[in-house]
């Protein structure tokens, strides 16, 4: 065999075998990476991975607040939750007409009371009065003010027991989930704009922002 065709035959042979090893390599390399997801069906493989990036307990709480607070701030909530003693009215909410105070228990002052108006159902007609058989403000001694507040400062007006009705978290769940006159709120009176979201909706994000720890907005 010529000296030029013997070094052809070996070069070819020594390339066969350096390719051979490369691909050993390669197969051991992907083999030690998907090592950890041997078995492992393909549903569970993705959850693993999204764990790597799932989001602490305190941001999915401060989420859930925010969502919550575009409802508690809307007027559907907040007209009843101002500063001062007299309630507020519609979509602006002004100051309510005819001089109404919030009274001792919440319910009005003297012969201004929130049911000479306010019946058990809303009254037919635009602009008329929402109704609810319990109408009324928080009472003078714990006005659990919502007016002016930013998402921080609600927060902790909601978690405060002196503020809030001596409610735990259990009762502060089971107050925005259950209570009738909370529930008017879904059920406006013609031609007053509705709540941004459902109320089962609000109430998820309510419970998931105590469940997670009722952590404070940041602002």
């Amino acid at each position: 065999m010529a000296q030029s065709t013997k070094n052809q035959f070996f070069n070819t042979k020594k390339a066969v075998y350096l390719l051979l090893a490369a691909t050993a390599i390669s197969s051991v390399v992907v083999s030690f990476r998907t090592d950890a997801f041997n078995g492992v069906p393909s549903e569970d493989k993705t959850t693993l991975a999204k764990a790597e990036v799932a989001e602490p307990d305190s941001v999915i709480s401060k989420k859930a607040f925010l969502q919550a607070y575009k409802v508690l701030m809307h007027p559907r909530c907040m007209n009843c939750h101002p500063k001062g003693d007299r309630p507020l009215q519609g979509d602006d909410s002004h100051i309510h007409t005819m001089n109404v105070q919030r009274g001792t228990d919440g319910k009005g002052l003297y012969a201004m009371k929130c049911s000479n108006c306010h019946q058990p159902q809303n009254t037919p007609g635009l602009h008329m009065p929402p109704g609810n058989p319990n109408w009324h403000l928080p009472p003078a001694d714990m006005k659990m003010v919502f007016q002016g507040k930013t998402p921080r400062q609600l927060a902790m007006t909601m978690l405060n027991q002196n503020e809030n009705g001596h409610k735990d978290h259990e009762a502060l769940i089971e107050h925005v989930s259950k209570d009738s006159l909370v529930g008017s709120g879904w059920n406006p009176a013609e031609g007053l704009a509705h709540l941004p979201m459902s109320r089962a909706e609000f109430v998820k994000n309510f419970k998931t922002w105590l469940d997670k720890g009722a952590y404070l907005p940041d602002k």
